[in-house]
Parts: C-alpha cells; structure tokens; sequence
C-alpha cells in the first residue's frame, strides 16, 4: 500500500467530472487500499478518487464501523427534512462551513468484487457519502455556501493554500516519522 498526494482546492481535476468503472480490476482494487491509508493517515472519514489525482467513478469511507467502497455510486433515494451540520475536506484543510443534506440517503453501486450493492446511510454516513459523491461530479462542499461565506472560506484558503504551492498534499506515515524522528536523534 502506498500513500497518494491529496489534491488541494486549485487542482483543476477536483472540478472534473469522473468516468465509469467499467469493470473493477486488481489495479483499481489496489486503488483502493492506497484511498484507505491515504484517508487514514490524513484523519479523515471519506477520500474519493479526484482528490487524490484519478477520476474514476469511486470513493471510499469509513466511519464507526461500517468501512467501505463504492464503484460507480449513485444516490439512488434521499429522505428526511434536509439538516444543517458542520462539513471539512481533506482537498480544503481547515476550512470548514455549514452544509444542509438530507439526513438519510440510499445510495447503489458496485463493490470491490464488482458485484452490485445498495445501502442506506443515514446521520455522518450519509452525509460522507453525499459529500464524497458530490466529489465525483466535481462540486466541492464550498459550492453550498452562501456567496458571504464562501467569499469568507475563499480568503481563508488563500492565506493556507501557500502550505501547498503544487497543489498537493503530501502526506507522511506515522511510522515514517518515528523513523525520521530516530535517524536525526543520531
């Protein structure tokens, strides 16, 4: 497994809109496991593809216990009186705002077999999924914001996106830093 760059706000494939799967190969199951370490060592609960570079239809989440990753996802039923909460994203450190989402959505797609799946999610599952997703048709959380906020978000990100002049973030494995840390304590 190996750690991707993350995609920061810029990044003109965070815009672009993502492709089919046509059929899930050994290459893109791979993927998927460099997704799970990429989110996992970036402290965060959903990663989809054109963040990290790709525009395959796809994403990956976990949060509680339920860990998955959905090919080709789409919100197939949405229910519930709309709720706002607070939203991040790994492509937007630091930035965060108020997005109102339905509480409960049932989305389809495929699994890393290729076999069919449906679920329903509901609460921080189900806004994951609707953020990711959203990910996949090249909006980003931002784009909810009133023209106030955003314009308040977008000052923001200027004064942190000088942390990432490529437009990338680049991420360190917790043992890769024990390991750094030791070889300059010689």
């Amino acid at each position: 497994m190996a750690l991707l760059d993350i995609h920061v706000l810029g990044s003109p494939v965070l815009r672009e809109p993502t492709k089919p799967v046509e059929r899930v190969t050994d290459d893109l199951r791979r993927l998927v496991d460099d997704m799970f370490e990429t989110m996992h060592a970036a402290k965060g609960i959903g990663l989809a593809a054109p963040q990290v570079g790709r525009l395959e239809r796809l994403f990956v989440a976990e949060v509680d216990e339920v860990r998955v990753a959905i090919f080709n996802p789409e919100i197939v039923d949405a229910t519930g009186k709309p709720v706002k909460a607070e939203e991040g994203c790994l492509s937007i450190p630091d930035i965060y705002g108020d997005v109102e989402r339905p509480p409960v959505v049932t989305v389809r797609g495929l699994d890393p077999n290729g076999q069919p799946l449906e679920l329903e999610a509901s609460d921080l599952l189900g806004r994951c999924f609707q953020h990711e997703i959203d990910h996949l048709h090249g909006r980003l959380f931002i784009d909810y914001f009133s023209m106030f906020k955003k314009r308040s978000a977008m000052a923001a990100w200027e004064r942190e996106k000088a942390k990432y002049p490529a437009l990338r973030r680049t991420l360190v494995a917790a043992k890769d830093l024990a390991e750094q840390h030791n070889e300059e304590a010689l």
